[in-house]
């Protein structure tokens, strides 16, 4: 058995539709535009401990298959999405411990638009609010803001790493102790303990301080999901959690032994930061129903290539619509945006087709494959963590409903904390304490 309890957190698919076509949405198609469904989730976590809720977000239609919007609208693929600032907001009034992070792009927001818009959530949300910050990866996402596309990888990674510069200046522009609310002198802030940041870089510049306000946490908590090896300096250079697909126990033990290995060369302590693998359970009451629901799901992924070559593109700025599926993928087909996945493609694709790449791709099992009874996979995520070391896991399940919540509150997590493996209840007040906590 593990000496600490890990973290759990939910890696949700953007705020909008979830699972359609699935069985057990409801009527998604019509009532997606109110929240319910997420204020439910987020109380159903809450009540299950869980550290965060990640709100993915994108800022575009895709149309990287078949250079149309087709497939994408048909299907719900990635669309559409609300602004993930309001659903965070919401999302944060009906909950009182457990961390919410939306998803901003830093090439979308200004830094000093940034800082103040999570200065702001952290504030009225008690200091529960976090940020995943993203570089972007899609063409079509930086032309809607007026760019021409994406800069180059490793350039998106040096210019964020400036904006991590700025933002930080921006909120550490109110010390502590600056709201002194003095009735008696008729003073609601210390002057003196307020400041300007006069920043003035390569890429951006700002005046400051902040009018939001300080926030709780000082500044709220970042996450990152650095993959590419400049992803991770990144990564370990400024996020409090990661978020990483690696296949296997090996490949999670050798990313987290990479970014500990980056945060000491950059002056951080690896206990600073957690960790997290995404997984995706399939829980039955029986080992047998458990098998059936991953064939019925592994069934349904064979079935919808299309659908997952488009989602895929999504990420990797190539329109596998241009190709033959039935012939491998072209040597010289590279990407500007997200690296790792074409990597971990490519390794699958050694002499098969494009159509036999993506039928191996495994759309169900992310880093390590769970299957079977609460009790049973459970007690496989107490191996896989003692193996890997640290620190937990993030769920990722593309059938969001509330039958997946109750299966997760009330019948995994309950047969996790009966094993010692994960909390009981909140050890802090605010999400960064808690996600330190152990």
């Amino acid at each position: 058995m593990a000496t600490n309890p890990f973290h759990l957190a939910w890696f949700l698919q953007g705020s909008s539709v979830q699972a359609w076509g699935e069985p057990w949405t409801g009527h998604i198609g019509t009532t997606w535009e109110r929240p319910e469904l997420f204020l439910d989730m987020a109380r159903s976590l809450e009540r299950a401990c869980f550290d965060y809720i990640l709100l993915e977000d994108s800022s575009y239609v895709g149309e990287s298959f078949g250079g149309s919007t087709e497939i994408y609208l048909k299907k719900a693929i990635a669309v559409p999405r609300q602004d993930p600032s309001v659903v965070a907001a919401l999302m944060t009034q009906v909950t009182s411990r457990i961390g919410i992070v939306p998803t901003f792009g830093t090439y979308a927001y200004h830094p000093y638009l940034l800082a103040r818009l999570m200065a702001t959530l952290d504030q009225v949300s008690g200091g529960r609010a976090g940020w995943n910050a993203v570089t972007g990866s899609s063409d079509f996402a930086a032309m809607n803001f007026g760019m021409p596309g994406m800069p180059e990888h490793d350039l998106r990674y040096d210019m964020a790493d400036e904006y991590m510069e700025v933002v930080r200046g921006l909120w550490g522009s109110w010390k502590p102790g600056a709201m002194i609310a003095d009735r008696k002198s008729g003073n609601l802030i210390d002057h003196t303990k307020v400041h300007g940041v006069n920043y003035e870089g390569k890429y951006f510049k700002t005046r400051g301080p902040l009018n939001s306000g300080p926030s709780p946490q000082g500044r709220p908590v970042i996450a990152q999901a650095g993959g590419s090896p400049r992803g991770r300096r990144f990564a370990a250079a400024h996020a409090d959690t990661i978020v990483v697909n690696a296949k296997g126990i090996d490949a999670m033990r050798a990313y987290r032994d990479d970014v500990h290995k980056h945060m000491v060369a950059q002056g951080r302590k690896p206990s600073d930061c957690k960790v997290l693998y995404l997984i995706n359970p399939i829980l039955g009451e029986t080992m047998e129903e458990a098998l059936e629901r991953k064939k019925k799901r592994e069934a349904m992924a064979q079935a919808n290539i299309q659908e997952r070559l488009a989602h895929f593109g999504n990420v990797t700025n190539i329109d596998f619509g241009k190709f033959d599926l039935d012939k491998p993928l072209p040597d010289d087909v590279t990407t500007n945006g997200h690296q790792l996945n074409l990597e971990q493609f490519r390794t699958l694709a050694a002499g098969r087709s494009i159509r036999q790449t993506m039928a191996s791709f495994n759309a169900v099992d992310l880093s390590i494959d769970l299957c079977g009874t609460c009790d049973s996979v459970a007690a496989r995520m107490g191996e896989v963590m003692q193996e890997v070391g640290g620190d937990g896991f993030l769920f990722s399940m593309p059938n969001v409903n509330r039958r997946t919540l109750a299966e997760i509150e009330d019948g995994l997590v309950p047969a996790l904390q009966d094993r010692g493996l994960v909390r009981k209840a909140y050890e802090h007040k605010q999400f960064r304490e808690n996600l330190l906590a152990y």
